[in-house]
């Protein structure tokens, strides 16, 4: 199995360690006789390239005329849509696109994690294929590749031979699903002698106001939607506080953040309850009336749903636990 790591010049540090450790880590414990198969060599567009924190990376220049089995891209250094624009417009970018496309045209499984999924898509692989990224940067994801059919919520998404991974330590999820095709029981050893968790999808860890975009229209809704989070939910109340109409900010709000309008009031009502368990000592009856639903029961059950936690887990988390 001949693995590569497609490293450029500003690779996200923990992106690249995790994809390095995990399969070190998988080799080292595996039979002998497939030891081998859980090695990766390092590529660069270049003669060499540095991290993001400008740690030297040993590099293999990269052909296209080679094609390995497995390409993983790690993340880039970038957590904006501007540093992140900035860096897609590098040359290097370019030099990868051509690669990924000659070696997904010659049978290569080509995977990323984070925003590394932006070079995938840069190169026109993810088109009218179903992908994940980064949580946050969704929106910005989704206006800049349309073509994609994105879903955030998830920590891993293959289609045919592309695999994309969430944000940051999806790395070790996406070198373990890479380890499980080959032995889910390996795949297991490695996770436990690293201390990785199952992980829950990637919804669990969004926080839906700190999604990236840019749309007056969209942010306009979301003031709207934090002052109005104990109220029952009225399309045309905030079509009427941004401007637009109901129409318009429904088909806007599904465009820039991926859900409908009453779905994003219900994810922000259930991260403000989150928050209120986290840091007070109000019931869930009381929250629930402060997060507009009608009772703690309901609360109850949406909280469970949407952050895969019960109140009584949410709340041990919390500085007021017992």
């Amino acid at each position: 199995m001949n693995i590569a790591i497609l490293a450029l010049d500003g690779t996200f540090d923990t992106g690249l360690a995790a994809f390095q450790d995990t399969l070190t880590t998988a080799a080292e414990l595996a039979p002998t006789s497939e030891s081998k198969s859980f090695k990766a060599t390092v590529l660069s567009v270049r003669h060499g390239a540095m991290t993001a924190h400008g740690l030297a990376i040993p590099a293999v220049p990269a052909v296209a005329s080679f094609a390995p089995d497995l390409v993983l891209v790690p993340a880039v250094g970038a957590k904006t849509e501007e540093a992140l624009s900035t860096t897609l417009r590098h040359p290097d970018c370019a030099s990868a696109g051509v690669l990924l496309r000659a070696w997904h045209k010659r049978g290569s499984t080509i995977a990323a994690a984070c925003t590394g999924t932006f070079l995938l898509a840069e190169a026109g692989l993810l088109d009218g294929r179903a992908a994940t990224t980064s949580w946050w940067l969704s929106p910005f994801f989704r206006s800049r590749y349309p073509r994609v059919d994105l879903d955030h919520h998830r920590t891993i998404v293959r289609a045919d031979n592309i695999v994309t991974a969430g944000a940051v330590l999806a790395h070790f999820d996406l070198a373990l699903w890479f380890i499980r095709q080959r032995s889910p029981e390996l795949a297991a050893t490695t996770a436990r002698y690293l201390m990785l968790d199952s992980r829950s999808p990637q919804a669990t860890y969004a926080i839906p106001d700190h999604l990236r975009h840019t749309d007056e229209l969209v942010q306009a809704f979301e003031v709207w939607v934090r002052t109005n989070l104990d109220r029952v939910f009225s399309l045309p109340d905030a079509a009427q506080f941004t401007g637009a109409s109901t129409r318009t900010l429904s088909r806007r709000v599904h465009a820039v953040l991926g859900r409908s309008p009453l779905a994003y009031h219900q994810d922000l009502r259930v991260e403000h309850a989150t928050y209120l368990l986290r840091t007070t000592r109000l019931s869930v009856d009381e929250i629930a009336s402060r997060t507009g639903y009608a009772n703690g029961t309901t609360l109850r059950v949406l909280l469970r749903r949407k952050t895969g936690r019960t109140a009584s887990e949410l709340r041990r988390l919390s500085e007021f636990a017992d």
